[in-house]
């Protein structure tokens, strides 16, 4: 800080009178303790005396602190720039220039914007906006967003990172609206009614990283494929990318390799691999890299080490503590937990195969003659594909097996998620059946979620299809590209913009940054790039859920609560559809519309949208396209809901007060907008709150939504397993897609998935 301190103790005592008078706080005691304190030191003092004083009963201390903060944060950007003593912000054309020559930001920028066009923009910037923030908000935006120099000093403020993402997503659009649309990204997001993903948030406008969130791959049963998968792996997660990695369709323990019988070790060696990597590729010293690895719970290795990867117990040999995992579960497995005999004992039989096993011996082929493995059948509405694949497996006389009572197969599941809060629970014929971007009736598409389970997109492997030396000597490996799923996110801030009723000016300028992500972005793996212009797959999600039902004063346990998610979502869901739609009329559609069930209507259909609002945009889609695949997720949402001032994704909270702790910091929180009259809704938090109608809000939400929404389930330590398996039961039964971690009140508070955040 080298502002005078005259100066700096000026501005102290005026943010106080004036959070005085707006917040009606008791600052006498603050100014009496001023009065012994060196000027030097008054801002860090008043701060962290208004840190202590955050309570449930006194919460607007958060943004007396967040403002004291703002005084230090102008000082030391101001002093960094060069530009002498500044209570506020300093000149932003000189920023990029100076940003740009130390190789922080990309010189895109100054190349795509004119110094007349930055100086317009610079006109905007509202520095009354970082008032919005609450301590803990500011604290994580400047810590981890803001841009710094390589000796990591701050040179970025509040608004101008905002500015430099709006003008970053906006640069490649037509020169004549370019500025307009800059514009309404920035009110976007200087409003805070609307957050872009980590990626994004961290990496816009500048010259190294990514800005997509999710990646998933599906690896291909041989050394090859394992070992590229791991390559490609390590370059993603590198740049700040979290995976999904399915491995069904390796084969088990026991198989044979080249006909030797018995030679297979299965995925457990393959996936202690995997963990080194995500471990050893730490993504610039922040964090170790982030890996969901998933397998079918009709796989021969699912009671042979999968579901014990993260536990404390057993052969330490066969572990991957560092990595998250995640069970494919078709809808038979479920029934089959329901299978009971007089006495009420569960009786349903479950058989695990070797998918390299099934594909030797059952002789099922593609059109193309390509082996296919129960991995490759899910179950319609109409037709029950896998269920007919399985039993034509189990009579098999010649099939190997493993047969277990589905009931220990699920118990094991359950006694590792109170445990670790894995594997995810991936319902696998639901996601296939309302995928609107099928391939084949019948047929899989989409073998897995991504490391936080809302993502759903078409998969498949990268195969090697040759190799060879080319008249240069160089050796050449060719890669035949699979769908390697990549999602680009962003959530709405829910209290924010449907308290300022901005919902439909809104969208459609989400999504329109969101597609241009698509166009942006680079991306390390090939064929990940690939993927993201053949679908133009994005998700806008949401966080604030809980703070908005205690603004609208709604009870989470209530069926009023139930109807507003599912009012809500067909909202947002429409307004993420039409603005697809008019970004196809002028940009075109997605190469893969055609075939689709956006184009047939059956996207519709199957959700039962009839009105009449519906029934004309579904025209208007069949007759202009989408722009997107997939359009909407909901995301974790943890950092960026805090960053926003609200409650994380569609999470209850965790509680009206509590201490927010990482590593470099522990703060009090409270609930927000937390007063006499929100407190009552904000009482029931997320172990207090009956699952059952969480599981409820999220199927009705879940009917709006495209790919996926993550979903935690709540549960005290001592429930008894009756219990948990039926909140399972409850969640397949209702249509959920997916739910994320079981969050015991034993274990530790785990991290959420900050790859994923938006």
């Amino acid at each position: 800080m080298t502002m005078k301190t005259d100066v700096v103790n000026e501005q102290v005592i005026q943010t106080i009178r004036r959070a005085e008078e707006e917040f009606s706080l008791d600052v006498s005691a603050l100014l009496k303790r001023l009065e012994k304190t060196e000027a030097a030191s008054a801002c860090q003092k008043a701060m962290g005396y208004a840190l202590d004083r955050i309570s449930m009963n006194e919460p607007s201390w958060t943004f007396l602190a967040a403002r004291l903060h703002l005084i230090e944060l102008y000082g030391t950007a101001a002093a960094n720039r060069g530009t002498g003593d500044s209570g506020t912000y300093g000149s932003f054309y000189p920023l990029l220039q100076q940003l740009t020559a130390k190789g922080i930001y990309s010189e895109r920028l100054l190349d795509t914007y004119s110094a007349e066009e930055i100086e317009e923009l610079s006109q905007v910037i509202d520095p009354t906006k970082d008032e919005l923030f609450t301590y803990i908000g500011l604290f994580l935006l400047a810590d981890r967003y803001l841009a710094k120099d390589h000796e990591g000093h701050v040179y970025e403020l509040p608004q101008e990172r905002f500015l430099i993402i709006a003008m970053t997503l906006m640069q490649e659009e037509p020169e004549a609206k370019r500025l307009g649309f800059v514009k309404e990204a920035y009110w976007a997001l200087s409003n805070q009614f609307m957050t872009v993903a980590t990626p994004t948030l961290a990496n816009a406008g500048k010259s190294f990283g990514q800005l997509s969130s999710c990646f998933i791959d599906t690896v291909e049963d041989s050394l090859d494929g394992i070992y590229l998968n791991n390559w490609d792996v390590a370059r993603l997660s590198k740049d700040g990318g979290g995976l999904g990695v399915y491995y069904g369709k390796v084969r088990a323990l026991g198989s044979d390799i080249k006909k030797f019988k018995g030679n297979s070790s299965g995925v457990i060696p393959w996936i202690r691999l995997l963990n080194d990597t995500a471990v050893s590729v730490d993504q610039l010293g922040q964090r170790q890299g982030a890996v969901a690895v998933y397998l079918d719970i009709f796989h021969k290795d699912i009671m042979n080490g999968f579901l014990d990867l993260k536990t404390n117990n057993g052969d330490e040999r066969r572990k991957a503590h560092d990595l998250f995992t995640g069970v494919c579960i078709p809808d038979l497995f479920m029934e089959r937990l329901e299978q009971k005999d007089d006495s009420g004992r569960s009786i349903g039989e479950w058989h695990t195969f070797c998918p390299h096993e099934v594909k030797q011996i059952m002789g099922w082929k593609d059109e193309n003659g390509e082996p296919l493995g129960l991995e490759d059948f899910y179950d319609e509405t109409d037709r029950a594909f896998f269920t007919e694949k399985y039993e034509e497996a189990v009579n098999h006389p010649l099939l190997p097996r493993k047969t277990y009572r589905a009931m220990d197969v699920m118990a094991r599941i359950m006694i590792a998620q109170l445990e670790t809060g894995t594997p995810y629970m991936f319902y696998r014929d639901e996601v296939n059946r309302q995928n609107p971007n099928k391939r084949t009736l019948g047929r899989t598409t989409i073998y897995c979620s991504n490391l936080c389970t809302e993502i759903a997109q078409n998969m498949s492997p990268t195969t090697i299809v040759e190799e060879f030396v080319n008249e240069d000597g160089y050796q050449v490996i060719v890669r035949k590209p699979g769908d390697f799923v990549v999602c680009n996110l962003s959530s709405v801030n829910l209290p924010k913009a449907v308290g300022a009723d901005v919902l439909e000016r809104l969208i459609p300028v989400q999504m329109r940054m969101l597609d241009n992500v698509i166009d942006l972005n680079t991306i390390s793996v090939g064929q990940a790039e690939a993927t993201n212009r053949k679908y133009r797959a994005v998700g806008l999600g949401t966080f604030g859920w809980h703070h908005l039902l205690a603004l609208k004063g709604i009870h989470w346990e209530s069926e009023e609560a139930v109807a507003y998610a599912d009012e809500l979502y067909e909202t947002i869901a429409f307004l993420a559809i039409e603005s697809s739609m008019e970004l196809a009329r002028e940009k075109g559609a997605y190469s893969e519309f055609n075939g689709s069930e956006w184009q047939s209507g059956s996207y519709f259909d199957r959700r039962a949208y009839k009105d009449e609002r519906w029934q004309s945009l579904r025209s208007q889609v069949a007759e202009s396209g989408v722009r997107n695949g997939w359009m909407m997720a909901v995301a974790p949402n943890s950092s960026t809901a805090k960053i926003g001032g609200s409650t994380d994704g569609i999470d209850p909270l965790y509680a009206v007060e509590y201490a927010e702790e990482k590593k470099n910091f522990k703060f009090k929180v409270t609930a927000p907008d937390l007063d006499h009259r929100t407190y009552d809704y904000y009482r029931n938090t997320r172990h207090t709150i009956d699952q059952k109608w969480s599981i409820r809000q999220n199927a009705a939400r879940q009917r709006h939504i495209d790919q996926g929404i993550s979903f935690n389930l709540y549960v005290h330590h001592a429930i008894k397993a009756k219990e948990l398996l039926a909140l399972h039961l409850e969640a397949w039964q209702s249509g959920l897609k997916t739910t994320y971690y079981v969050r015991s009140t034993s274990q530790a508070e785990l991290d959420m998935c900050e790859a994923c955040e938006s």
